[in-house]
C-alpha cells in the first residue's frame, strides 16, 4: 500500500474551527434550553444586497437559455471580472492578466505553496490564520506539531510591545512571508510606514510576501494601504489574496482572486506569474461562471456601494462589542478598520476563557491559542452577526466574571 503523506501526520489533530463547533454542539446538547450567540467565527449573516443578488439571478437565469448558456470558461477567470477588480479596486497598480479569479481565498493559500515546495522556509505573524501554517505543514514545508508551534515555522510575534507588528529582522532570507492587514484575528491594520519597511525588509531578504487582504473593504481609514500594492517595490516581492466572502458576503458562493505581478521572479529568473498560470490551468477549472457573474455586479457603482454599507454594519457590530468590553474592563485592540476584536485576559488560558463565557454568556468566541503560540490568553470576538443578537450579546458580556470556573474548560 501507500505510504500516507507525512504532511497529513503532522498537523495537529483537529482544526480550529471544527474543534469550536464541536465544543457548541456539546455545551448546547447539555443546555438544550440555550440560546446561543455566535461571535466566534468570521461567517457573514446578512442578506446578498439587491445589485449584487441580481447580478447572480441573471447569471443562473442566462444558463437557462441557448443564448445565455456557457460551459468551462477561462480558468484564469472572466476577462471582464478580471478588467473590474483591477480597476475597481486597485486603480490600474495592477494589469487584468495579472488577477486570477479563484473559488476563494482560502483556496488559494493552500494552492500557492505549490510555488515554492517544501524546501523554502515560511514565516507567520503570530498570531495568525491557521491555514498559513497548516498549508505549509501540508505541502513539508514545516514539520510536526512540538507543543508550542510547528517545527521549521518561524513565528514572527505581534503583540502589544511591538504596536502588533513583527520584527522584520526575523524575516528569513529566500522565504515566504504570510502577512495579513487588516489582520485575522487581532483586527490591527499596518499603516504606509509599516508595509514600506516590510517590502524593503522583503526585497533586501530575497524574500516573497503572501498578503492577505481579504478585511481590506473595511478600511476607513483613508491613510491606511487596502492593498500591498500601493507601496513601491511591492509588484517585485509580493502575492495578493483577496475574496468577495467577507465585503458582499460571498462565503458560501465562494469567489476570490490573487494577483501575481509579472515583475516577480525566482532566485533562478523564471517567472512567478507563468507558474501560477500553469497551475491554475492544470488543477483549477475556474470559479463558477454564475459567482463570476455576481462579482461584476459588486463591482459596478451600485454593487461598490452595497458593498460599502454591508461592511459599515458589521464595522458598526464591532463597535458596539468594542463598547461592551470597555465597560467590562477589557483591554482590547481592533473594531476599527477590520471586523474582529482581540481582546486579553491575562491569567487565564484562552481555552478557559472560552468555556467560561460559553457557560456563563452563551455566547461562542474563538480562543486566541488557536492563532499561535503569542494567541494564549486572548480571545478573538467577531462583528459578523445579526444586529439584535450582537446588542443581545453585549448585554450579557456586561455580567460576565472573570475566573469563574468553567465545566468546558478542562474539556
Amino acid at each position: 500500500m501507500l505510504a500516507r503523506n507525512p504532511g497529513l501526520a503532522n498537523l495537529k489533530a483537529g482544526y480550529l474551527f471544527p474543534e469550536i463547533g464541536r465544543r457548541r454542539r456539546e455545551f448546547a446538547a447539555a443546555n438544550p434550553q440555550a440560546k446561543i450567540i455566535s461571535l466566534g467565527i468570521g461567517n457573514t449573516t446578512e442578506p446578498l444586497t439587491p445589485h449584487i443578488d441580481a447580478g447572480l439571478v441573471e447569471g443562473a437565469r442566462r444558463l437557462g437559455t441557448v443564448e445565455g448558456y456557457s460551459g468551462y470558461g477561462d480558468e484564469q477567470g472572466m476577462t471582464r471580472l478580471r478588467e473590474r477588480i483591477a480597476a475597481a479596486l486597485y486603480a490600474g497598480k495592477v494589469a487584468a492578466d495579472e488577477v486570477f479569479v479563484s473559488d476563494g481565498a482560502k483556496c488559494d493559500i493552500g494552492r500557492l505553496q505549490l510555488l515554492f515546495g517544501r524546501g523554502v522556509e515560511v514565516a507567520v505573524q503570530d498570531p495568525s490564520y491557521p491555514v498559513y501554517v497548516d498549508g505549509s505543514v501540508l505541502i513539508g514545508a514545516a514539520g510536526a506539531w512540538g507543543g508550542s508551534g510547528y517545527a521549521g515555522i518561524r513565528y514572527l510575534p505581534c503583540t502589544a510591545a511591538n504596536n502588533y507588528f513583527p520584527d522584520l529582522a526575523q524575516i528569513p532570507a529566500n522565504g515566504l512571508v504570510y502577512f495579513c492587514s487588516p489582520n485575522n484575528p487581532t483586527g490591527a491594520v499596518a499603516d504606509r510606514a509599516q508595509l514600506t519597511a516590510l517590502v524593503a525588509a522583503a526585497r533586501a531578504k530575497g524574500a516573497v510576501i503572501v498578503y492577505d487582504a481579504a478585511y481590506a473593504e473595511y478600511i476607513r481609514d483613508p491613510g491606511l494601504p487596502k492593498s500591498i500594492f500601493e507601496i513601491p517595490g511591492a509588484r517585485e516581492c509580493a502575492i495578493e489574496v483577496n475574496s468577495f466572502s467577507k465585503p458582499v458576503g460571498f462565503t458560501g458562493v465562494r469567489l476570490g482572486w490573487t494577483v501575481v505581478p509579472k515583475e516577480l521572479k525566482y532566485a533562478s529568473g523564471e517567472s512567478v506569474w507563468a507558474d501560477w498560470n500553469r497551475i491554475c490551468t492544470t488543477v483549477f477549472n475556474g470559479a463558477s461562471n454564475i459567482a463570476q457573474l455576481g462579482g461584476i455586479a459588486a463591482l459596478e457603482p451600485a454593487g461598490l456601494a452595497e458593498m460599502s454599507q454591508i461592511t459599515d454594519f458589521y464595522l458598526g457590530n464591532a463597535a458596539l462589542i468594542r463598547t461592551a468590553l470597555g465597560k467590562l474592563g477589557v483591554p482590547c485592540i481592533g473594531g476599527v478598520n477590520a471586523p474582529y476584536l482581540w481582546a486579553h485576559f491575562p491569567g487565564s488560558t484562552s481555552w478557559e476563557v472560552f468555556a467560561q463565557i460559553l457557560e456563563q454568556c452563551h455566547i461562542v468566541t474563538t480562543p486566541g491559542s488557536g492563532f499561535g503560540p503569542a494567541g494564549e490568553g486572548f480571545i478573538r470576538f467577531s462583528a459578523f452577526g445579526h444586529r439584535a443578537d450582537v446588542e443581545e450579546a453585549c448585554r450579557r458580556l456586561l455580567g460576565f466574571q472573570r475566573g469563574k470556573p468553567a465545566a468546558a474548560a478542562s474539556k
